[in-house]
């Protein structure tokens, strides 16, 4: 059965002022779509038309075909990062928040270190909050990259930071985009429930 894009657990307007809803326009609606469709169709006729995303993901990985891990590999990357969003963000409470002051000194040091390092990030890519080792850590994937096969990490928390992420709202500042999505849109609660089911 191909892959179906996975609806977003909110209306496009509901990240407004934050995200518009015509940035959802382009970016789910065109740019995640055409990933969903591209690896429809280069698995279409193989042995892996049936196979869910992951299985996908770790096979085109497996076997150097960078057109279908690019293309699979955005699939489940977007579909983490609307789920890394919410219009109801709340600050980070419990053992998340225990970690974020051990790991970081507090909520505003990771905020800082996560803005760095998704304006650090040279060209496209991914912005994480990942669990690796016991401690929770900031790291960044170029491309199509994904903590999926990248082993012992667990990833927590994403921000797109290609420029198709941002650009209607922000032109070329990711940093205000960045802003926009610490301080207004991340899903702490989310998060924390990846933390918990990671333990």
């Amino acid at each position: 059965m191909p892959l179906i894009q996975a609806p977003l657990p909110y209306d496009k307007q509901a990240l407004e002022p934050h995200m518009s809803g015509r940035t959802l326009d382009f970016h789910y609606g065109k740019h995640h779509k055409a990933y969903v469709d591209n690896t429809n169709a280069s698995t279409k006729g193989t042995a892996l038309e049936n196979a869910d995303l992951a299985a996908i993901i770790k096979s085109a990985k497996d076997s150097g075909d960078r057109k279908l891990f690019n293309n699979s590999a955005q699939v489940w990357n977007h579909e983490f990062f609307w789920q890394s969003m919410t219009p109801k963000a709340a600050a980070p409470t419990g053992k998340l928040a225990e970690w974020l002051a051990r790991d970081f000194g507090g909520l505003d040091q990771f905020k800082q270190a996560f803005k760095a390092e998704g304006l650090g990030h040279f060209a496209s890519g991914w912005a994480w909050l990942v669990l690796e080792g016991g401690k929770l850590k900031i790291t960044s994937y170029h491309d199509a990259d994904t903590p999926l096969v990248h082993d012992g990490v667990v990833p927590l928390l994403t921000a797109d930071v290609w420029e198709h992420a941002y650009y209607l709202d922000h032109q070329n500042a990711r940093a205000n985009f960045l802003d926009a999505f610490l301080n207004h849109l991340a899903d702490w609660q989310g998060a924390a429930r990846k933390l918990d089911a990671a333990q």
